[in-house]
């Protein structure tokens, strides 16, 4: 029958007592002193309530659980210090139903469960099986003692055997609060049914694991004691000890080892630590490869580069066909390096398209210098680890590609090729371009520091060569590093000879053929050149060569080929028809369209920019996928011509009336840039102001709104876009007039350039005067000067 009364509470703290348990505890606080005193002066019966959070020191209400154990206070004893130590027994159940006070002491209005239930058959079934679970419990966790067992079946009351067998249990505080907050009977064995299961299957796997951790040791201890006895065997028989023998086989390789002071004494260090540790020791396979990272390094090996300038420039000169500054620049560090060895080398990038030759340009410089090679590629590296390399507390950690580069050449000097370092890239694994800041500095390299070595590396000797086809996509803080060398795109005439001297009887081997079975000649090259290549290098060249011959040695094969020089009507039959053409310009002068110069990729390219006027509001269209660049430039072009309006003879209000169009082919194509300024300023005043615009002048540059013309890029590539073109006269900045030595000699000799600071003096010369413009006007319908009545006249 359940009871009403107010009763002193308790807080227990990380314990938890359920009813007829005896037990002593230890009370210091004084709120819990004062709750013992005040159930002393009473009927010494106190709720005792387990706290949420065994941290807390000054609980409050919400910190204590509600279900709790009345207990008798059996004894009181003070101990020194104002503790009390009191033994207690529990009596039953009880919920609070209100806290009634905090302080000085918690005290509530509780509810009582005597517990005096009685057995079912449905209950007893269920003891049963609490009780045959506590059994296996016990003999699992051989914990509890057989007294314990005992007890626990001499009790035939359910709710009081599951109370004993929860206590003996080692559960949390929280899994034996949910068995004493179970009133119900039924319930609560229930719930200890589940607990003890999962407590029996946690004891049964940690003694799978002993058992498995036990044979484990057995082994290693039987293996100790084997090994052991095969030492004492091998030391009564006089046999060298095997890890004696590894220990003075490295002592004797770090001496021979050509090792600097710092390496040789971490190779020591480490080969200490290798002796003192047990030779089935994991850690020994790490200080193994690192010994024999350190040994096998060129610490202080280097090669001798050549001293003979005529032979390198020899080698230089058969490798690569044009090149001049290049080569100019590997001559100028041999003989600086002939006259002061100890310089510090340089670091070379070469920039330029695909194709151009700028890999086996740094190995003709391996090869003159009479130097090894090591090659890099930087493209999708984004593990600084690749470049730093590992630290050895990593499994299967290694040294950095550089070091291991080196290892690779077997000299600390060679030539170093970082290939597509604007490819380079980073993530959270680090920064590598950062990285590679150590590695490149000559003010750092001297002292090269790999996370995996942990000894510094001296790389000043390492000549080291970069190559990227962007500028803008290089790290700043290494192109401040670099010495860049620019390799534009080739002439046709250059390709034609590199492909006679080098792709022709490369490809001849290749495929297994002589040259008296088949020959290419300058006119087949150009033929392949012009009509199916469209690119700055020559790779494509290449495979197209390719490609010739081994259609070739099908029908040599087929015993179909008759052996001749081949025509570039052979190629057209080979190859099928050309698959590029070069823009031609007409020469006959045209109003509203001029021709600009590009930069494409694959070298230059000319581009007839239109201009049409249209009868409108003044709205500006642009078209052919131009770049915001492009489209500004137009707006500056246009903004220029309305301020020249007056001079140019068009009409001041013409912008009110008028809608420009502007259209630059190929509309597929992607076009930014701001060189293009002057030529569509030129195409926009010839359509407005009815002057034809000379169709062999092309022209580039870009435009400010006050006519200023600026200097443009790629000016090599441009101008042998225009000599393919038939272009004779070519119309540039005044600032560009330094590059043009870059031009070939015998293309400057064909084309006349005008050099210009004002884009009046562009057009002066690329437009003609409206006397001399109305034989090329199209008849078409436009608007009259009054703009009111429409009428056919030429534009």
């Amino acid at each position: 029958m359940m009871q009403e009364r107010e009763i002193p509470i308790l807080p227990l703290r990380g314990i938890l007592v359920f009813p007829y348990m005896v037990i002593h505890l230890d009370v210091g606080r004084e709120r819990s002193m004062a709750a013992i005193e005040e159930a002393m002066l009473l009927d010494r019966q106190i709720l005792l309530l387990s706290q949420k959070e065994m941290e807390i020191d000054s609980p409050t209400i919400d910190d204590l659980y509600t279900v709790g154990t009345i207990v008798d206070i059996k004894q009181l004893l003070r101990l020194p210090g104002g503790t009390m130590r009191v033994l207690v027994e529990g009596i039953c159940r009880a919920e609070v139903k209100e806290f009634l006070a905090e302080d000085p002491f918690f005290k509530a209005q509780v509810e009582r469960f005597p517990g005096n239930e009685r057995m079912s058959p449905e209950l007893e079934n269920m003891t049963r099986s609490l009780t045959h679970q506590f059994e296996e419990y016990a003999r699992l966790g051989k914990k509890v003692s057989p007294e314990a067992i005992g007890s626990v079946l001499a009790v035939k009351e359910p709710g009081r055997m599951a109370d004993l067998v929860a206590s003996h249990l080692n559960l949390k505080i929280e899994d034996k609060q949910a068995v004493l907050g179970a009133i119900d009977v039924s319930e609560r064995l229930e719930k200890l049914t589940e607990l003890i299961m999962r407590e029996i299957e946690i004891l049964e796997l940690e003694r799978r694991i002993g058992l498995r951790v036990r044979k484990q040791m057995e082994k290693a201890q039987k293996e100790y004691y084997l090994r052991e006895q095969i030492k004492a065997i091998q030391k009564e028989l006089g046999d060298k000890d095997e890890k004696q023998a590894e220990i003075e086989e490295y002592k004797e390789k770090i001496e021979k080892a050509n090792l600097t002071d710092e390496a040789r004494e971490k190779a020591l260090k480490e080969l200490d630590r290798l002796e003192k540790m047990a030779a089935s020791s994991a850690e020994g396979t790490v200080v193994r490869t690192y010994i024999d990272w350190i040994i096998a390094l060129p610490w202080n090996k280097a090669s001798r580069d050549k001293g003979d300038m005529h032979k390198a420039e020899k080698i230089l000169e058969e490798d690569h066909y044009g090149l001049e500054k290049v080569k100019e620049r590997i001559l100028e560090y041999l003989s600086i390096r002939k006259l002061t060895p100890n310089m510090r080398s340089p670091i070379l990038c070469f920039i330029g398209p695909p194709g151009v030759g700028k890999t086996s340009l740094a190995k003709s410089i391996a090869r003159s210098l009479d130097r090894k090679f090591v090659r890099m590629s930087l493209g999708g590296v984004r593990d600084e680890a690749e470049i730093r390399g590992h630290r050895r507390t990593y499994i299967g950690a290694l040294p950095g590609r550089v070091i291991q580069g080196i290892r690779k050449a077997e000299t600390k000097n060679p030539v170093f090729l970082f290939d597509e370092i604007d490819k380079m890239s980073s993530d959270f694994r680090g920064d590598p371009a950062s990285a590679m800041l150590e590695v490149l500095d000559p003010e750092q390299n001297h002292s090269y520091a790999d996370h995996y070595l942990e000894v510094p590396f001296d790389l000043s000797k390492v000549l080291f060569i970069m190559t990227a086809n962007y500028i803008e996509n290089i790290p700043r803080p290494l192109l401040d590093r670099m010495e860049v060398i620019h390799l534009s795109g080739y002439t046709e005439d250059e390709k034609v000879n590199i492909a006679v001297r080098h792709l022709i009887p490369k490809q001849m081997k290749v495929h297994g053929l002589k040259e008296i079975v088949v020959r290419l000649d300058s006119a087949c090259v150009l033929k392949i050149v012009r009509g199916y290549t469209r690119e700055s290098g020559v790779r494509n060249l290449e495979r197209e060569i390719a490609n010739v011959l081994r259609k070739v040695a099908v029908r040599v094969v087929k015993k179909e080929w008759k052996p001749r020089t081949l025509t570039p009507e052979d190629i057209e039959t080979l190859l099928g028809a050309p698959r590029y053409f070069y823009r031609t310009v007409g020469f006959e002068p045209e109003i509203g369209a001029a021709v600009g110069l590009a930069y494409t990729e694959v070298g230059g390219d000319v581009l007839t920019i239109e201009a049409t006027p249209l009868a409108g509001k003044g709205r500006l269209t642009l078209t052919g996928k131009l770049g915001d660049v492009m489209k500004e430039s137009a707006q500056a072009g246009l903004t220029f011509v309305r301020s020249q309006a007056e001079s140019l003879g068009i009409s001041k209000d013409f912008y009110d009336q008028l809608d420009l169009h502007i259209h630059v082919p190929e509309g597929a194509v992607p076009k930014d840039g701001p060189s293009a300024g002057i030529t569509m300023a030129t195409a926009m005043a010839s359509a407005l102001s009815s002057r034809a615009v000379r169709q062999d002048v092309a022209m580039t540059g870009e435009i400010t709104l006050r006519g200023n013309v600026l200097p443009i890029g790629g000016l090599k590539e441009k101008v042998l876009a225009a000599h393919r073109a038939g272009i004779k006269t070519i119309i540039l900045p005044e600032k560009n007039l330094k590059d043009l030595e870059e031009i070939p000699e015998e293309i400057r000799k064909e084309l006349e350039f005008r050099f210009v600071k004002r884009m009046e003096e562009v057009l002066d010369i690329a437009l003609l005067p409206v006397s001399k413009s109305q034989e090329f006007l199209p008849q078409l319908p436009v608007y009259n000067t009054d703009f009111t009545q429409p009428e056919s006249r030429p534009l």
